[in-house]
This record gives structure tokens, C-alpha cells and sequence, in this order.
């Protein structure tokens, strides 16, 4: 039997050592909004000592670390800003731009060694994106202050933002809080340092797609690129209870489905199951990692030679493939930016994980919203065992 809302909040949530950890995946980072809305609306005080995001969902982090009030004052904010992005806010899509992008790509591809007089970084301008994301978040001299606020107020222990460095080689974990150790582990290490602008776009900046960004001496892309264990900075961070939320369906019966001879795979097909595995499988591998050391140290009669601990662990994800769902918005995207993705090949496969991505039209990030917010309603109980338990 569900439990109403009045019996949930008759017993308060344990938020001690409770992290809060936001995968990448562009636009569908908006069902992650809608999942912390819900969860918002049962408890509206709810605080998360340790938030860490990568991708898209650094920039959820960032705003929850760096804003001030309650966690529902917060989460409804972020829900008004994600109900109302549209596609422009992110990247320059007038039929200039996105011509200029794709006639010099195609030229740097014609030109072969030549092509170093073709000055290009990326398929789109996302100039408009900083923009946004300066207004969100409200820099102080360049810095995102509200997240020192937060941590001196006892309101936030620590925040993780994820970014791949391509000059390294190494994922870089941007660390601001208190009480924590630095750590490196083979090629992801953390950096304490002050979190800006650059630290939140670079970790969103989408290999290919979206321009690279330098920060302090390396040029960074996408945080999930190599990014193997997604769960570990909140760990590092103090975390022993993590509140996970991928954005990647898990369909039970998609390996059955047989292709056509003729059914080959377009380039968005291709480009979008390397993503997925850059963005969406790691996530998963993480957590069936963690579930072994768990059952490990359970089993393992009390002998703990390296002092591990349990870290309990909550994923969620959307009830819905959100590849298949973007393909039903995709005639709503601008002319120019819908002729050039589907020169990819976006409407030649029922999955679109690629086009999934980049989706920032107002209808599909709503749907994302009204998804996520009926998924956490649909676990509530479970959320609330977690979330009340020590």
C-alpha cells in the first residue's frame, strides 16, 4: 500500500552522508529536473551535503550547489528554466551559422593536409549557452560564490563537477568543499579549485558537437568521455548514501530485435551508440560494481583488511527509452539545424539516441519534465525507505 504524502513527511529524511550524483546526456538531463521536482514536493527542506554532476548534469549540480533557499525554492527554479530553454538558448541555429560550421568541417575533411587554414572547433556556437548560463548562475568576479555561501552556512559539504581533459588524457574531478582529501586513481584524479563558467561548459561541451574549453593550462570536453566511475568523486566526497538518477531506459527486450539486411546503420545510429557508452553505460557498470563490493563486504564475515564501507545506493531511471521519444519532436526543430541532422541520418532509425541529445525543443524537454516527476511519484515509497533509513 502507498504511503500519502501527510505519513511521508511524518518521518524525516537522514541526510547526513547523502549524496546527490547527475549523469550526462544533453537534453535529457530535463527528466532529471522532474525527478528532483517530485521529490522537491515531498520534502521541501530536503539538503544534499555532496552533489557532483558530469555533462548536463553539471549544470543541474552547479545550479543546486550555487543557489540560495530551500530545496524546493531551488528545484522549482530549475524546472522554470529547463519548461522554458528552447534550442536557441543553447546553440546558434540560424541558417548562417549552422552553414558556416558544416561548410568548414566539410572543408577541413576535402582539404586533407591543407586543412589546418580551416579554423573550426566544434558543429555549433554555443555562445549562447555561457550567455545562459551566466545569467543563471550569476558569477562574482568570475566565480560561483553561492557555493561558498552554501558551504559556510553548513547547507553544502561539497560539489563535484566532471570534465575530460583532452590534453592529459585524464577525467578531472573540480572539487569545492570541506573536510575532503584529494584523490587520484590511474587516469581520474580531483582538482580543488574555485568553480566557474568554464568549469561547468567544459564539462558539458559535447565531444564534436560543442567546442572545447580551457581551463588553468588544458583544453577539457565532455566529462563523461572518460569518465569510468561515475559514482566515485561523491564517494570520495564522504558519500554513504547516493541518490543516483541516469537518464538511460533499459529495455528488456530490445537485444530480441532482429535488423533488416537493408537496415544499415546511419551515421546518427553509429554516433549514438558511442555516446550512449560515453554518456549512459558507465553509469550502470558503476553501480553493478558497487553492488558487488557491497555483497563482498557482507559476505565477507566481518574481515575488512582495506577499511572499505558500504555505500547504499538508489539509481533511477526514466520509464521510457528517451532516444525513441525524441524522434517524435524532431519535426518541430529549426530548419536549418533539422536539414543538418538529418543529413546524419536521424530519420532512418526509430532510435535516436543521438538526436536525443541535443533535443532542446520546449515540448520534448517538457515531456522529459512531466516524465521524471511521474517516475519519482511512481517509487516515492522507496525513495522514502532509502531516505529515512540510517
Amino acid at each position: 500500500m502507498k504511503k500519502n504524502a501527510e505519513n511521508l513527511k511524518q518521518e524525516s529524511p537522514h541526510t547526513e552522508s547523502l549524496g546527490l550524483v547527475m549523469s550526462g546526456g544533453g537534453a535529457r538531463a530535463a527528466y532529471q529536473v522532474g525527478f528532483l521536482r517530485t521529490l522537491a514536493r515531498h520534502y521541501g527542506d530536503l539538503n544534499f551535503p555532496v552533489i557532483t554532476g558530469v555533462s548536463s548534469g553539471a549544470i543541474n549540480a552547479a545550479f543546486l550547489a550555487n543557489e540560495p533557499g530551500l530545496f524546493q525554492d531551488k528545484v522549482d527554479k530549475l524546472a522554470d528554466i529547463w519548461g522554458n530553454l528552447t534550442i536557441d538558448n543553447v546553440f546558434r541555429v540560424d541558417s548562417r551559422s549552422v552553414a558556416s560550421h558544416v561548410l568548414r568541417w566539410g572543408l577541413r575533411l576535402i582539404l586533407g593536409g591543407a586543412s589546418n587554414v580551416i579554423k573550426t572547433r566544434s558543429l555549433v556556437d554555443t555562445d549562447p549557452l555561457r550567455r545562459l548560463m551566466i545569467d543563471i548562475l550569476k558569477p562574482e568576479h568570475g566565480k560561483l560564490m553561492g557555493i561558498d555561501r552554501n558551504i559556510n552556512e553548513g547547507k553544502l559539504k561539497a560539489i563535484a563537477i566532471t570534465a575530460s581533459s583532452y590534453t592529459s588524457g585524464q577525467s578531472i574531478s573540480w572539487v569545492k568543499g570541506v573536510g575532503i582529501d584529494e584523490w587520484e586513481r590511474g587516469h581520474r584524479k580531483s582538482i580543488f579549485s574555485d568553480l566557474t563558467v568554464d568549469h561547468i561548459m567544459a564539462s558539458a561541451s559535447l565531444p564534436m558537437l560543442f567546442p572545447s574549453i580551457y581551463v588553468d593550462g588544458s583544453w577539457y570536453g565532455d566529462g563523461g568521455i572518460r569518465l569510468t566511475a561515475p559514482l566515485s568523486p561523491a564517494i570520495h566526497m564522504g558519500a554513504k548514501r547516493l541518490l543516483a538518477i541516469s537518464t538511460r531506459h533499459i529495455a528488456p527486450d530490445r537485444e530480441n530485435t532482429e535488423a533488416r539486411l537493408d537496415d544499415y546503420p546511419s551515421p546518427a545510429k553509429v554516433m549514438g551508440a558511442m555516446y550512449s557508452s560515453i554518456f549512459l553505460d558507465v553509469f550502470d557498470n558503476d553501480a553493478l560494481r558497487l553492488e558487488r563490493i557491497n555483497h563482498l563486504l557482507e559476505s565477507n564475515n566481518g574481515e575488512n583488511p582495506e577499511n572499505l564501507e558500504q555505500v547504499k545506493l538508489l539509481l533511477l531511471r526514466p520509464s521510457e527509452d528517451l532516444g525513441d521519444l525524441a524522434s517524435q519532436y524532431e519535426p518541430q526543430l529549426p530548419s536549418a539545424f533539422r536539414f543538418m541532422t538529418r543529413g546524419w541520418g536521424t530519420q532512418e532509425n526509430q532510435s535516436t539516441d543521438m538526436l536525443s541529445l541535443v533535443m532542446f525543443q520546449p515540448d520534448y524537454l517538457q515531456h522529459l519534465i512531466e516524465m521524471g516527476e511521474k517516475d519519482a511519484e511512481a517509487r516515492m515509497d522507496e525513495i522514502h525507505s532509502f531516505l529515512c533509513s540510517d
